[in-house]
C-alpha cells in the first residue's frame, strides 16, 4: 500500500515512515526538502499519485496565532483538495489532546481549525489526537523559565513515548478509517511540575520548580484535567520512570 506520510522527516515522521516500510508499505516521506510543499501546493499531485492513504503529521513552524492558524488552515486545504483529486481513501491527522477544552491557546485553535477541515471533507479520516510527548519537558520547562525562576502548572498530564506513538499511528495508518477522534497517551497521568522535577533530578540539575495554578500552559490557564485523554483511550506501555531511564542513563 502507498502510504505519504507529510512531515515524514520530522520526529515522529521518520519513525513512521521506518515503522511502515518495515511491514512492506510503499512508505513516503513527504516535506518541503523532499520537493513537497503543502503550503504552496508544490509537489502534491505529484506525491499523492497512487496513494491509498496520507499521514499529516507537519507541524506549523510558529506557534504564534496567526501564524499557526494560516498554517494549518493553507496546509489543510491544499492537502485535502489534492488528496480528493488523487482518490486518497483515508486522511490521519496527529492531533492533541485537550485541544478542544483550551480556546485560550491560538496554537490549539489553529489546531481545532485543522480538525475542523478534515471533518468537513468528503475524504474519510481518522483524527489521532495524542497527550505531550515525553521530550517535550524540555520545551515546558523552558518556557516556565522567568527571571531565574521555573513556574509551571500543577495540571495533570499524561505524556506518551514518542515509540508509543509511533505503534499507534502504525495501527491507525494500516486500518480503516475511524471517521471520528481518538485519543493516545501515556500509562500515567503526573503533575506537570512533578514531572518536570523529576526531569531535572534525574539530570542533576538543582534549580527548584515552583507549582502555579495560574501559569499559563502555551497561552491557556489549565484545569487539572485539561491535558488529560477521556476514557476509552489507547495507552502506551512506557512510564515515567522508564522513559527517565532510557533518556538519562546513570553515570
Amino acid at each position: 500500500m502507498k502510504i505519504v506520510v507529510i512531515g515524514g522527516t520530522g520526529r515522529i515522521g521518520s519513525l513512521l515512515v521506518a515503522s511502515l516500510k518495515g511491514l512492506g508499505h510503499e512508505a513516503i516521506p513527504a516535506a518541503p526538502e523532499t520537493g513537497v510543499n503543502t503550503l504552496t501546493g508544490e509537489g502534491l499531485a505529484e506525491v499523492l499519485a497512487g496513494a491509498e492513504v496520507v499521514a499529516d503529521l507537519a507541524n506549523s513552524p510558529s506557534f504564534e496565532d496567526a501564524a499557526a492558524l494560516a498554517f494549518f488552515q493553507t496546509a489543510g486545504r491544499n492537502l485535502l483538495a489534492a488528496e480528493a483529486v488523487a482518490g486518497v481513501r483515508h486522511h490521519v491527522a496527529l492531533s492533541i489532546v485537550g485541544a478542544d477544552r483550551l480556546p485560550a491557546s491560538g496554537y490549539l485553535r489553529a489546531k481545532m481549525a485543522q480538525e475542523a477541515l478534515i471533518e468537513a471533507s468528503s475524504i474519510p479520516y481518522t483524527i489521532v489526537r495524542s497527550t505531550q510527548f515525553f521530550p517535550f519537558i524540555d520545551g515546558i520547562i523552558q518556557a516556565g523559565s522567568v527571571g531565574g525562576q521555573i513556574r509551571l502548572s500543577s495540571a495533570l498530564m499524561q505524556p506518551i513515548d514518542p515509540d508509543d506513538v509511533v505503534a499507534a499511528l502504525t495501527d491507525v495508518v494500516t486500518g480503516p478509517p475511524a471517521n471520528r477522534i481518538i485519543e493516545i497517551a501515556g500509562p500515567e497521568a503526573i503533575a506537570i511540575n512533578r514531572f518536570a522535577e523529576e526531569y531535572l533530578s534525574a539530570k542533576a540539575d538543582p534549580r527548584p520548580v515552583i507549582a502555579d495554578p495560574s501559569v499559563p500552559y502555551f497561552g491557556a490557564v489549565l484545569d487539572e484535567r485539561s491535558l488529560t485523554p477521556g476514557p476509552g483511550a489507547r495507552l502506551g506501555a512506557t512510564t515515567v520512570a522508564d522513559w527517565l531511564r532510557e533518556a538519562i542513563p546513570a553515570d
